[in-house]
């Protein structure tokens, strides 16, 4: 099931500072980051292996959830949002505003063969 995980952030007179730091539960083998989203629907998919943890580090977006027992929509608006997904969680990401950047950690290096495209009835 996918959760929110608020990251620690210290905020002082010179800025914010928002620290991801032994809440993984996994170790990142990937990063990648989607940017530049017009009205598009990005994901849709779920893993065989994978884990991701979702940051959006810059505006907001909405994922929608669904491990085949729950559906939920987050909505990722503080960069100290972090949304864990596990490879179960089919999800789509979408309603991006014009400056969000999507950053996602993933526990697995990239292989075609870990993407499940069906969604649950």
């Amino acid at each position: 099931m996918a959760y929110i995980h608020d990251l620690k952030t210290f905020t002082d007179n010179r800025g914010n500072l928002t620290v991801i730091e032994n809440i993984l539960p996994f170790q990142i083998k990937r990063v990648f980051y989607i940017y530049g989203v017009d009205n598009s629907v990005r994901g849709g998919h779920r893993h065989h292996k994978t884990i991701q943890a979702a940051v959006c580090i810059q505006g907001e977006c909405k994922i929608y959830n669904n491990d085949n027992e729950k559906e939920e929509v987050f909505h990722l608006n503080k960069p100290s949002k972090c949304l864990i997904l596990n490879p179960k969680d089919w999800h789509k990401m979408y309603d991006f505003s014009k400056d969000a950047i999507l950053m996602v950690f993933a526990s697995e290096n990239y292989n075609e063969n870990d993407y499940i495209f069906e969604a649950y009835d």
